[in-house]
């Protein structure tokens, strides 16, 4: 007697469901991908309860003839390949010819089809893999399958099914990937009779983008476009302002088709490394085109993962089109800011009489400490502020137009005002100011640094940057403007990206100062062996420390930007990073050295700044490679445009 035996044909096709029908959610995605090879340039979805009852999948494609139809629903029957060859040409998404007849298998099955031309569709009726009913039928060019009860003859699978809004939201996923991937089709997604999704399908991908995840993440979006031998990189990714929790709503096509590649998604970790926290990730449509015979697609059933045939080739390229679009390439540092997203609207009650809103209004005044541009502060020769008299017929008529006018000053003036405040005052938390009448002179109508030849100013006339500094909030937040909005700049923030930049351009050794009094520094035993073993990456960082007894150091340099009285703590600071780190690269160690050491050395929340000094920092963020965010990924800049100021406002007319 024979114990082996050939299974029978719906025995089979269940199997074959097991790998290519896990979820709801495939069978979407399958009955999709065949749409679109079927060049249809409208595709409607709808489901009902996640799926699991009810789902409808219909296009405008080719459609099939009653002969293709009766094949389409047989295993491993397919239009897309003839012979094995071609598995290394694929330009199709789908090619195995196992998700009809697997579908069909653990569901309640209709298809109808009609090509151009025909009078009549045929429709085929399956119910759980049994014999399929085939017959014609009135029906719209293109095809519409319907799957109803999925799993019913499979219980067991049924019952390891998530809950219908689990269900419904990993098809939503799904399609927002396909339409991504196909801005040139239409596509629909109606949720238990609510429209979802809805792309515009001309063609766009950036108004696909907006359609899919509203106009503030449009507005945050970076073009990404590389082009090397046979690699070609074109897409958007979001600005480091814009981020989730979680890596859904990152997209990677390759040949048309979604995948998830770990190299690809390193790729753009690492390009955002030092612009977003750790915990977030930023919004990816990378769309690559590559020589289809470099390429595995038969990896998986769900042809969800591929293999690359140099993929330490693919890396550098998705790291190099990451990197050039979010470096801002000399844009004006407005066009780099974060939109604010719902900002939340508070209404106070104002007394109707001024004497009743005297006691009310004072204290929210004195709260602000808001010095406005119609006040210009002068600097006193001991660094402290004050503010001119002034009368209100020579208020001018905007803060900015102020501004543009203050920036018009003669040479000399401008020469008066640079040697009060030159550059070290951004760093003035250490207690040092710099007197720059000493170390800068005027040469041919050029402001020029005695010391180290660089030109501070080449002529007069408007900043680096159109933006313009019109006050400071707490001491901590410089409100900006220009022609289109306003701006909220966090100061530490901002001068913590300047100060990274600068540190991260710097091949050889930061500049350090010598200590005085050296600083004797007892560690632990851990410590004290992190330290030996990375004293050449301390000695870069600007640190002098040389051992000086069992667990002790002597410091005797330090980085110059650093206070002396934070030196200690930023040591030790950089101490509990390396020994919270687990098997990280030499330039994953220096950007966390050089973020700590940025943000020890950077001004501080509560410090004042004089109107130059806000002008110097807005031009020194304006030129940074990575404006955006500080090293630790917190924003620099927040936007407030004209429309949206209006709108909470409740202003009309706008």
């Amino acid at each position: 007697m024979s114990f082996v035996h050939v299974l029978d044909d719906s025995t089979i096709n269940k199997i074959a469901a097991g790998e290519v029908v896990e979820r709801p959610a495939s069978v979407i995605k399958e009955l999709i991908e065949n749409a679109m090879d079927a060049k249809a340039d409208r595709i409607e979805v709808e489901i009902m309860a996640g799926g699991t009852s009810f789902m409808r999948v219909s296009d405008n494609g080719i459609g099939m003839s009653m002969e293709d139809a009766k094949m389409a629903i047989r295993r491993h029957a397919t239009s897309k390949i003839f012979k094995v060859e071609d598995l290394m040409d694929i330009d199709t998404l789908g090619f195995r010819g196992e998700a009809l007849p697997s579908i069909s298998s653990v569901s309640r099955f209709t298809l109808q089809t009609r090509q151009a031309g025909a009078e009549l569709g045929t429709e085929v009726k399956i119910i759980g893999g049994k014999e399929p009913e085939i017959g014609e039928t009135g029906c719209s060019l293109g095809t519409t399958i319907r799957v109803e009860d999925l799993f019913f003859n499979t219980p067991a699978r049924k019952k390891f099914m998530k809950t219908n809004n689990t269900e419904a939201s990993k098809i939503n996923e799904f399609i927002i990937k396909l339409a991504i991937s196909r801005p040139d089709i239409a596509f629909k997604f109606i949720n238990n009779n609510k429209t979802s999704v809805v792309t515009p399908g001309n063609g766009n991908l950036h108004d696909t983008l907006r359609s899919i995840y509203g106009g503030s993440v449009g507005d945050a979006l970076l073009g990404m476009d590389f082009a090397d031998d046979d690699i070609t990189i074109k897409g958007y990714i979001s600005k480091p302002s814009t981020i989730r929790s979680n890596r859904n709503w990152q997209t990677f096509i390759v040949n048309g088709r979604i995948i998830s590649n770990r190299a690809m998604s390193k790729a753009v970790d690492n390009a955002y490394s030092s612009l977003i926290p750790k915990s977030g990730y930023p919004m990816v449509a990378l769309i690559m085109d590559v020589a289809p015979n470099s390429i595995d697609v038969n990896v998986h059933p769900q042809k969800s993962e591929i293999k690359f045939e140099d993929e330490g080739r693919i890396f550098k390229a998705v790291y190099k089109a990451v990197l050039d679009a979010v470096r801002p390439h000399g844009e004006a540092l407005g066009n780099i800011a974060a939109q604010v997203e719902r900002p939340e609207r508070h209404f106070t009650g104002i007394p109707a009489s001024m004497k009743e809103a005297k006691p009310v209004m004072e204290p929210l005044i004195d709260e602000m400490h808001f010095v406005p541009a119609s006040q210009p502060r002068v600097t006193s020769a001991a660094g402290s502020i004050s503010h001119s008299s002034y009368t209100p017929s020579s208020i001018p008529s905007s803060a900015y137009q102020y501004r543009v006018e203050q920036q018009a000053k003669t040479l000399h003036e401008a020469q008066e005002e640079l040697s009060q405040l030159k550059g070290e005052d951004l760093v003035a938390s250490n207690g040092r100011r710099a007197n720059a009448a000493e170390t800068t002179v005027l040469e041919n109508n050029v402001l020029v640094d005695r010391s180290t030849g660089e030109v501070i100013q080449k002529s007069v006339g408007i900043s680096a940057t159109p933006m313009v500094p019109i006050g400071q909030v707490d001491n901590t937040y410089i409100i900006a403007q220009d022609a289109d909005g306003l701006y909220i700049i966090d100061q530490h923030a901002a001068h913590e990206r300047i100060l990274y930049d600068r540190f991260a351009a710097m091949t050889e050794r930061i500049p350090s100062q010598q200590l005085l009094v050296h600083l004797i520094l007892d560690f632990s035993e851990r410590e004290a062996q992190l330290i030996e073993s990375n004293m050449e990456m301390f000695h870069s960082l600007g640190f002098g420390l040389e051992p000086s007894g069992p667990d002790q150091y002597r410091l005797i340099e330090i980085p110059a930007d650093i206070p002396v009285a934070e030196a200690e703590n930023t040591i030790r600071e950089i101490l509990v990073s390396l020994e919270d780190m687990h098997q990280l690269s030499a330039a994953e160690i220096r950007h966390e050295c050089l973020a700590m050491t940025a943000c020890k050395a950077a001004i501080k929340a509560g410090f004042e700044l004089n109107f130059r000094q806000m002008e110097i920092i807005l031009d020194e963020l304006n030129k940074t490679a990575m404006p955006y965010t500080c090293p630790h990924g917190r924003p620099t800049i927040l936007k407030f445009s004209s429309d949206e100021l209006a709108k909470m406002f409740k202003r009309t007319g706008f």
